[in-house]
């Protein structure tokens, strides 16, 4: 499995032990604190993007030379943010794909909406780019695979925004669960909690004249402009968001899946809905879902969107003990009476994962990435099966092999979505 292939690539880096292995990302880091290679990147959506613009421009040897949004405003505000944080001015642009005809750009940050991720990263590809692409790394399970193949067929380093895979404590937590620290671990337990409020009834409104809103459905099917979608709802409408679980649940889903060593799961269960509030919102705001792995182990997730009272980002259940992950880093390790023994703290890891896609970058070593897109694409597809499971409101039985659900026609009929013509994803 993908994720194999990856620990090998990172433990043949390493001189020594599982623990010196912990080390590893940081050092590559330092190694590269006097960079061999300009590396010049255009970011895509500057919500998200913003926050990815001061991470990565504050690499070495990292220039930002497009800061892109449908939305003028937007775009021409993040060229001042990022010039006063680099010292160095971006283009604001709206069209990411002025990004892509300039051979002078290594990378491409695609931090668009939801149904924007596959599409602009296959594209990006297609155009020799590297790109580093937010959770969760698909609108529908089929793009997910498409951007595997893209990836390979173009032999580029694509690495997904679940920046935990590179937090040095986080990694240590993970190293100590597959060392049987706390025996032999049969269960992962993910929770999410916010305290989102309701998003209103949408009206038809005049498109504001700062927006392209036709470039930012892109490749969705076109809908009529409402007040209550742009810029964040768009999460809670499945034309182009997966919910809270794509939203927040594929951050802690990856960690589970990382931590039991699995990849496709047998058997998918979903219950909850809109409870909170009655609005406009088509996505569960209170929602559970459990998922069976060969094996004999299991992964559950909650998520309370509009209640914020606070459960463990993510605990594993053992024979002889429990590990929690923290949100932000760190873990904590309890004995079989439920005693802590250990407690480490650490950070989220984001600096470190996006040097770590630079680095792949830098070192032409495209497998080389923490986050390398079929691992995305593995703990992603969580989601979206997940969300298949809700909506048709039956169980998903499903391959072990890929994941694919079995003998239920309209259950894999999501497995994919139309499309806007001419936006359709090719590799």
């Amino acid at each position: 499995m993908s994720d194999s292939v990856n620990r090998r690539t990172f433990l043949g880096q390493t001189a020594a032990a599982s623990a010196a292995s912990f080390a590893a990302p940081a050092l590559l880091s330092a190694a590269n604190k006097a960079p061999s290679k300009k590396v010049t990147i255009g970011i895509m959506g500057m919500q998200r993007g913003l926050a990815l613009a001061k991470t990565f421009g504050a690499l070495d040897g990292v220039e930002i030379k497009y800061v892109c949004d449908t939305d003028d405003n937007r775009a021409a505000n993040a060229a001042k943010t990022v010039e006063k944080a680099t010292k160095k001015a971006p283009q604001p642009i709206a069209d990411f794909r002025k990004i892509l005809d300039d051979k002078a750009v290594d990378a491409l940050i695609v931090a668009a909406p939801n149904h924007w991720h596959s599409p602009a990263t296959i594209l990006g590809c297609s155009a020799g780019k590297h790109v580093y692409v937010e959770k969760p790394c698909s609108h529908n399970p089929k793009e997910g695979e498409m951007m595997v193949e893209a990836a390979r067929k173009n032999k580029r380093a694509v690495q997904m925004g679940s920046q935990r895979r590179s937090s040095e404590s986080i990694m240590e937590g993970i190293q100590k669960v597959k060392e049987g620290v706390i025996g032999d671990v049969y269960l992962a337990r993910a929770f999410y909690q916010s305290a989102r409020g309701s998003i209103g009834t949408g009206k038809p409104a005049s498109v504001p004249g700062y927006l392209n809103y036709d470039l930012w459905q892109g490749p969705a099917p076109r809908q009529k402009y409402m007040d209550n979608v742009v810029h964040y709802n768009w999460h809670w409408f499945w034309n182009y968001g997966n919910g809270e679980l794509g939203n927040n649940g594929v951050h802690s889903l990856d960690v589970c899946r990382w931590g039991l060593d699995v990849d496709y799961p047998t058997r998918v269960v979903s219950s909850g809905g809109r409870y909170a509030y009655n609005d406009d919102q088509q996505t569960p705001d209170t929602h559970v879902v459990a998922y069976e792995f060969d094996g004999g182990k299991q992964i559950t997730w909650q998520g309370t969107s509009c209640n914020r009272h606070k459960n463990e980002f993510v605990t594993f259940f053992g024979s002889k003990g429990t590990l929690i992950i923290g949100g932000s880093g760190g873990y904590r390790v309890l004995d079989a009476k439920d005693k802590e023994v250990e407690k480490v703290g650490g950070g989220q890891g984001m600096s470190e994962h996006a040097q770590n896609f630079i680095d792949a970058i830098r070192n032409n070593e495209p497998l080389s990435l923490n986050a390398e897109i079929e691992i995305g694409h593995k703990s992603t597809l969580l989601c979206h099966i997940g969300n298949i499971a809700h909506r048709t409101g039956r169980t998903m039985t499903c391959d072990p092999s890929n994941g694919h659900i079995q003998n239920d026609k309209a259950a894999m009929a999501l497995w994919t979505r139309d499309y806007e013509p001419g936006w359709e994803p090719k590799v």
